[in-house]
């Protein structure tokens, strides 16, 4: 039976906001708003990824978690940026995955206010239209060169640190130190813990076990070994604990994609083959090729088959949603309103069109990482940064087949997108609305544009806090 309330989220009936979290959040907001534009993405981020879901403010009527309170004081901040023109707000200008990404969060929630035509569903579409836009904005503003994306990893390598300490005591103590926070309380499968942390099991797994190819990028830069080896350790401990074949199948899906490195020039051959094998065993098998869904169980306790009746019954009623999503698909079959596949609840919610944008926003990222590999060809350091980004997405796309997303996962999504943009746009990669190929000035004010990567390479530690 459907949960009362799931699909326009329910909630608390009153404000739920520890003094811990009040007096976090306050520290954050100040940090957000007066720090150098180059070093707030490090209380954003930290914040962000450690205050549980369960913490609200809610005004007459209207929830408002702390997340969305710390993305609103991104976009402030953004909106009091001096200068109008949008290079100045967001590196480069805005570029074609910018425009995709937009369309996309627009699209969503028109789609879905129009698919339920009430107010609590506009009120719901206002508050997804909040993370999805208002957090794209966000994380393109604060992500305006190399330098900050390697403080980001930095930051992302500590807080799996705190995570992975975190899920790690929950496997002896069965008990979730944050739970006095409205975090999950630990889950038991089969005879195993799945911790929780902060964020959530399945969500901590996919965290950590996309972040891997981004923290071995951070161990060749030899000042920041120690950041990659915590960000390491802990993403590892983060997959270990929750205890859940998504979580390891990312993990693995980020390694496979390490392991074609060798291969980058031949992979047009290989998605060939992939495609042709696909087809192939569509052909041969006895069910469906999406049927191989339910073979992934690493766990000994996984919902795979549900994971596969998700897609095969999305398939089958494909008329029941193309045009302005589903309703009822809670209705196809048992415990089908828990729609654990991202494209599948991109698709009910949104439509044919909303899939279409979203999956196009993986094409966009892809096709950027291969075209500029291709124009800076020879230029290991650099190809081999692209590859772990892509690695990472590559890794992300496997993942949404086992899980949805929810802020936490839509906001770190958009830190691997605004990455690559940033990535490629230094090597002329992205092209912008305002000129057919980036040129770069470099910069050491605090509010650059861009800023050399030689000049980063002595920062430590202790840099992510000083202003």
């Amino acid at each position: 039976m459907q949960p009362k309330n799931f699909q326009f989220g329910g909630g608390a009936e009153g404000t739920i906001l520890h003094p811990l979290v009040a007096a976090g959040m306050l520290l954050a907001i100040v940090a957000i708003l007066f720090l150098p534009r180059r070093r707030a993405i490090t209380p954003f981020l930290l914040a962000f990824f450690t205050i549980p879901l369960g913490q609200v403010l809610v005004l007459a009527g209207i929830h408002l978690q702390m997340q969305q309170i710390l993305i609103v004081t991104v976009l402030f901040r953004m909106a009091a940026f001096p200068g109008v023109a949008s290079q100045k707000r967001f590196a480069g200008g805005f570029n074609a995955l910018d425009v995709f990404v937009v369309l996309w969060a627009i699209s969503a929630f028109i789609i879905f206010s129009l698919q339920w035509m009430a107010m609590q569903a506009v009120i719901k579409s206002l508050g997804d239209l909040l993370q999805t836009l208002g957090g794209y904005l966000a994380v393109r503003f604060l992500i305006p060169d190399r330098a900050v994306f390697r403080r980001m990893l930095k930051t992302f390598a500590l807080v799996c640190a705190i995570q992975g300490v975190l899920m790690i005591i929950e496997q002896f103590t069965h008990q979730n130190v944050l739970s006095f926070l409205g975090a999950p309380t630990p889950e038991f499968r089969d005879g195993h813990v799945r911790s929780q942390g902060a964020i959530g099991n399945l969500y901590a797994g996919m965290f950590a076990g996309v972040s891997i190819p981004l923290f071995l990028w951070l161990w060749t830069e030899k000042k920041s070994r120690i950041a990659a080896c915590t960000g390491l350790i802990g993403s590892t401990a983060m997959v270990v604990a929750s205890f859940a074949s998504t979580s390891w199948t990312t993990y693995g899906a980020s390694l496979i994609g390490l392991c074609f490195w060798p291969f980058r020039r031949q992979m047009r051959l290989i998605r060939c083959g992939v495609v042709a094998v696909l087809v192939g065993l569509h052909v041969v098998m006895h069910g469906p090729v999406w049927s191989l869904i339910e073979k992934i169980d690493l766990t000994g306790g996984s919902s795979s088959y549900h994971r596969y009746m998700l897609v095969d019954n999305c398939i089958r009623h494909f008329g029941d949603w193309w045009f302005l999503g589903a309703r009822n698909y809670g209705d196809w079959g048992f415990v089908m309103f828990d729609v654990c596949n991202q494209f599948i609840l991109v698709a009910l919610r949104g439509g044919l069109l909303t899939l279409i944008l979203y999956i196009w926003i993986y094409k966009q990222s892809f096709s950027i990482i291969g075209k500029t590999r291709k124009r800076i060809a020879g230029d290991r350091a650099q190809e081999w940064t692209l590859w772990c980004l892509g690695s990472a997405l590559f890794a992300t796309v496997v993942s949404s087949f086992g899980i949805y997303y929810i802020v936490y996962l839509i906001v770190f999504f958009y830190c691997l997108l605004v990455s690559i943009s940033t990535w490629a746009l230094d090597s002329g990669g992205v092209r912008t609305d305002a000129q057919p190929k980036v040129q770069f000035e470099w910069s050491t004010s605090t509010e650059a544009t861009c800023m050399p990567l030689a000049e980063v390479k002595g920062e430590a530690w202790p840099d992510l806090f000083k202003a």
